[in-house]
């Protein structure tokens, strides 16, 4: 097993579900995660985020389960990813791990790590991973 890297541009629509709760000056919300894949990665995200924003400028946090399916690098089946995000006053920290043995299909047995980069309003991702040979 060698690690394999791919990157690529994706499409996201976030949804909020129900209204936030705004308690102490921390605003709480629940939104839908809808993402289009393209690319050596090639398929459709679906998850939920838990969100929470501070008053302080550039402080918040979010958790989010998402599964992905569809292709990558022409090996089809889907996998599940957990995200951690902060930011502290602008400084922004991200996890996105594959959840382990949570892949299905030609990615049985997937584990790896995402990370997503914006620029100018376009998002885009990089996967490194790793996947037993067939």
């Amino acid at each position: 097993m060698s690690q394999q890297h791919v990157a690529g541009p994706f499409d996201v629509t976030v949804t909020p579900q129900g209204q936030p709760e705004v308690r102490d000056g921390v605003t709480t919300g629940r939104m839908a995660i809808d993402k289009q894949y393209h690319g050596e990665l090639e398929g459709k995200g679906v998850g939920e985020m838990l969100s929470a924003m501070t008053t302080t400028e550039g402080s918040a946090g979010y958790v989010a389960i998402e599964r992905v399916t569809g292709t990558l690098q022409g090996r089809s089946g889907s996998f599940v990813v957990q995200h951690t995000g902060t930011m502290a006053r602008g400084a922004q920290s991200l996890s996105i791990t594959v959840v382990p043995d949570s892949g299905t299909g030609e990615l049985a047995g997937i584990a790896g790590n995402m990370r997503i980069r914006i620029e100018e309003r376009k998002h885009f991702y990089e996967f490194d991973y790793i996947l037993p040979q067939l």
